[in-house]
């Protein structure tokens, strides 16, 4: 996967930019708050239908404007095509001019990586921020999984809904409940499946790369925390039947969780160190580089966002490694200095790179 040409209008920070792309490697460089990052979030964005740094659309309009553009040229072995979205007030989102009836059908057409220094949110957040990683990776080679995802969260929101409207009229209708019930059952058990296989296959490129990164000194594991792991979901449901009406809301099923991210079958959270942590996140994100590699057939676009800034320097080189061997496809990253960037390269041995300094982009814009 290549993207070849990359247009924004009004997105974030960013009037207008057109920018073409040839080199395996480019380097968005400048001070902090120029929108390097945000250039990175656009190609995530087109690639994935969302950005990754903000949740609410209207936010990603520049300030003082009602709208933003977003167009990528892509090319995928002998194809060429072009995606383009723009949003105000709704979102249109367009693959060679035809818009899509639902943006899940164009979910892995792009695959797409990224890591940033709000990697450390998988360690130290809830349950939540694991789920969306493990979502997020198996829906970009798994449509039947995401359509799985997408029926069972909206049957979790009408079941969540039906128990606080029979909460506040004190009525009860169990007939009516197990409709919701029975979807959440059925896509649950798909999705618990589904989840727990390709855990268990990202595990073992996990722990290769924290072997590589670490030197084998720490035993890691990511271990699939599920209530349906040893029980059956009807059953639970049922089980939990008086809970849920008086919580008014869904207490047991796959929206409950978790991967336990373990260093010597302790928590990573608790005993691992900051240099641990990092090297355990991003073996993570190798490791996911990796099974997206394997499942779609292609080299999804890796996206770095301020790395040389936050890795020590045997983690840098063990990345350096993996570009110059032609392990990645594409990469974008962002740093603040572009003769660091430059220097950081060059000792790898790395030729195929560009640098495009952002504020020099937006000067020569208004020339």
């Amino acid at each position: 996967m290549f993207l070849k040409k990359l247009y924004l209008r009004n997105f974030k920070n960013h009037e207008e930019l057109s920018l073409s792309f040839s080199k395996k490697i480019t380097a968005f460089t400048g001070d902090n708050g120029i929108g390097k990052t945000n250039l990175l979030d656009a190609v995530y964005y087109l690639a994935l239908t969302k950005s990754h740094f903000q949740n609410i659309e209207a936010n990603n309009i520049k300030q003082g404007e009602d709208f933003f553009m977003l167009q990528g040229e892509f090319s995928k072995q002998d194809e060429v095509f072009i995606v383009d979205v723009t949003y105000k007030n709704k979102k249109s989102f367009r693959r060679n001019k035809k818009e899509y009836r639902k943006l899940s059908e164009h979910i892995g057409t792009v695959p797409v990586i990224i890591i940033t220094p709000n990697d450390s949110g998988l360690i130290t957040e809830g349950s939540e921020a694991r789920r969306r990683f493990l979502d997020a990776t198996i829906s970009q080679f798994d449509k039947e999984y995401l359509r799985n995802l997408t029926d069972y969260n909206r049957a979790l929101l009408q079941r969540n809904t039906l128990l606080k409207r029979f909460f506040e009229l004190e009525y009860f209708d169990e007939t009516a409940l197990r409709i919701w019930d029975e979807q959440l059952i059925e896509k649950g058990e798909k999705i618990h499946r589904t989840r727990a296989i390709v855990l268990e296959e990202l595990q073992s490129q996990f722990k290769k790369y924290y072997h590589i990164l670490s030197g084998g000194k720490e035993n890691v594991e990511l271990e699939y925390v599920s209530l349906l792991n040893e029980n059956d979901f009807t059953a639970l449901m049922q089980e939990n039947l008086k809970k849920d009406r008086i919580s008014q809301h869904t207490s047991a099923g796959i929206h409950k969780d978790d991967i336990s991210m373990l260093m010597n079958r302790l928590p990573v959270k608790k005993f691992g160190s900051q240099g641990q942590q990092k090297t355990f996140l991003l073996s993570l994100k190798l490791a996911q580089y990796e099974l997206l590699k394997e499942k779609t057939f292609t080299t999804p676009i890796l996206l770095l966002d301020d790395i040389f800034d936050k890795l020590d320097e045997k983690r840098i080189k063990a990345l350096l490694a993996l570009m110059g061997n032609n392990f990645f496809g594409q990469v974008f990253l962002t740093d603040t200095d572009a003769r660091r960037v430059k220097h950081i390269l060059t000792e790898a041995e790395i030729e195929d790179f560009e640098i495009l300094e952002v504020n020099k982009l937006k000067n020569m814009l208004h020339a």
